[in-house]
């Protein structure tokens, strides 16, 4: 199984959109810093992804995601609430 995942930085509330076939372990390494692109932007939370049974359709859907704002904009919408409730996770934490 292949996913692609959206998870949002607690320090600064941007979203990262990747793909991966281990997403336990890949959220791991998220927060522990060894992702280059992401290590200053920790700590993360899940807020949504999606399972495929093809690799090449989970590296199309970070593409469309990452190269298509109405997909981006799109998605967004679907996942609002989501999106919004890992604030207020955040925010009741400290």
């Amino acid at each position: 199984m292949f996913y692609f995942y959206v998870i949002k930085s607690k320090k600064d509330n941007q979203l990262y959109f990747g793909y991966t076939s281990d997403l336990k372990n890949r959220f791991k390494e998220h927060n522990s810093g060894q992702t280059k692109s992401t290590k200053n932007r920790r700590p993360f939370i899940l807020v949504y992804y999606e399972g495929y049974l093809s690799k090449r359709d989970a590296m199309q859907r970070e593409y469309q995601i990452k190269r298509r704002a109405k997909t981006l904009i799109s998605l967004k919408k679907r996942i609002k609430n989501s999106l919004s409730e890992g604030v207020l996770a955040s925010s009741h934490e400290n």
